[in-house]
């Protein structure tokens, strides 16, 4: 983490899981574990009919509500989308975009992607962008070509005033809920590499600013030392986010040098 340049972030995914009736009492937890004095922004992005009942709940704790999903289309015939206008309008500050569940299991590509953090932009709210590679790619010595992809592809005419409100969130396919985790080392590898692409579009100042988070079975045992690398700037968390202890003891890890 490098809290001179960029903000350090800790969002919990909650994915398909949890109830409306299970956040009072869920934050409840969260709030007597959360540490007095936070070094981090925190965030908890829940399925959209649990933005209500979140917002309200997050606000006592300062925990920002986020979504995990969003349609590139403004308004219309859509049924069963959810616009980054209404998201705005409930209240939502982040919306995970290009999670690999969605490349998998909806078939989302890059310009999908980029065209869901553009409107998101667009409507004041802040993009977490995710990259990352399969097990296959990494075997094949692709990840650095794979993830430059992504992040060119999901970055695409998106301008540099618009990037500071950008997070890039990096996951490795192959360590997301498998309980496999990359070592610190391939991690702070691919988020270096990320910040260098940036650099490259936007120049050095862009690319310092920008908080590049890492998704993998990161927990409370490993988060210290993920933490501690320099282009590593939080997280997006899984499993962890749904057990208060130890999303607590990851938002704890980020006061650690």
């Amino acid at each position: 983490m490098n809290r001179k340049y960029r903000k350090t972030v800790i969002a919990g995914n909650w994915k398909m899981n949890m109830l409306s009736s299970q956040i009072k009492p869920f934050m409840e937890e969260l709030k007597a574990s959360l540490p007095k004095t936070r070094s981090c922004d925190v965030v908890l992005c829940t399925p959209a009919v649990m933005v209500p009942a979140m917002i309200k709940a997050g606000k006592d704790c300062k925990v920002a509500t986020g979504a995990q999903d969003v349609s590139c289309f403004d308004k219309g015939a859509y049924t069963g989308e959810i616009s980054a206008e209404q998201l705005a309008d409930a209240g939502v500050k982040y919306c995970i975009v290009g999670h690999s569940e969605r490349r998998e299991y909806h078939g989302e590509d890059d310009m999908l992607v980029n065209a869901k953090a553009k409107a998101l932009l667009a409507n004041g709210v802040q993009p977490i962008i995710c990259v990352g590679e399969s097990l296959e790619q990494r075997e094949m010595d692709l990840t650095m070509e794979y993830v430059t992809y992504q992040v060119k592809a999901a970055l695409g005419g998106i301008t540099a005033a618009q990037l500071r409100r950008c997070i890039i969130a990096y996951e490795p396919i192959w360590a997301i809920g498998t309980g496999r985790t990359a070592t610190a080392q391939q991690a702070q590898e691919v988020c270096e590499e990320i910040r260098a692409v940036v650099r490259k579009m936007y120049g050095a100042r862009p690319a310092r600013a920008i908080s590049i988070l890492y998704g993998g079975s990161m927990n409370a045992k490993n988060a210290a030392e993920l933490l501690a690398q320099p282009d590593i700037d939080g997280g997006l968390i899984g499993g962890a986010s749904l057990k208060p202890a130890d999303f607590a003891a990851i938002v704890a890890a980020t006061a650690q040098e």
